[in-house]
């Protein structure tokens, strides 16, 4: 899948190129900041009015995922929906194609500063959650180890092109990119993400292949 393969706290993990984090050992699917709703939102509050596809288009990513891997757990890393009532906004085939993704599977929807209450869906709701040496929550904490996260929907860009979703990889943690298909994002660069990584982190560029560079390379 033209993955990049990296260990966090040994525990092996692939990069994809969707933006979503693959623990091949223990079947565990990770997805970030789906932002379902956004465009549901965006209406209500401001009175302007987007095409309402991103919901639709962000899970049928995550669909073509399941097919492929038939992972035994997902986990949603938080801001999964854009606010509680983008939630209650999905319709009805929304709604089933949500259901039947978590049937037979374990589902995990980590809470988010959008999302910081459950909804009304199947699966677990949980803060955080730890599986093995890993720690899965939604905003990273300085001082943590083998940490997996989102939050930032990181993007980055190399000396030419735009900037794209990336991934940011250091010996303790790894920031996820936005999933979802309406999302906007936080150069690497960035003060705040600078100050949880290590200056020999790596980011990983999505897109057609995950294309790993040097942290300090990007901008």
């Amino acid at each position: 899948m033209n993955a990049y393969h990296f260990t966090l706290s040994d525990v092996a993990l692939h990069a994809l190129p969707s933006g979503a984090l693959w623990a091949p050992d223990t079947g565990t699917l990770t997805v970030s900041d789906l932002h379902l709703g956004k465009s549901d939102r965006i209406a209500r509050r401001r009175g302007i009015m987007l095409p309402p596809y991103e919901t639709r288009a962000t899970l049928d990513r995550l669909d073509s995922l399941l097919d492929v891997l038939s992972p035994r757990r997902v986990v949603c890393l938080g801001d999964s929906f854009d606010d509680l009532d983008a939630a209650d906004s999905l319709d009805e085939v929304e709604k089933l194609q949500l259901t039947r993704q978590q049937a037979g599977r374990d589902w995990i929807w980590i809470e988010g500063n959008h999302d910081p209450g459950p909804v009304d869906l199947g699966g677990r709701h949980l803060m955080e959650w730890a599986e093995g040496p890993l720690t899965y929550r939604h905003i990273a904490k300085t001082g943590s180890m083998g940490e997996i996260s989102g939050h930032y929907h990181p993007k980055c860009s190399l000396s030419r092109g735009g900037a794209r979703p990336a991934f940011l990889i250091d010996a303790q943690r790894v920031i996820l990119p936005a999933f979802g298909a309406f999302t906007g994002g936080l150069r690497a660069s960035h003060p705040v993400l600078q100050a949880l990584l290590s200056s020999d982190a790596t980011a990983v560029l999505t897109g057609k292949k995950a294309l790993p560079v040097p942290y300090a390379a990007t901008r």
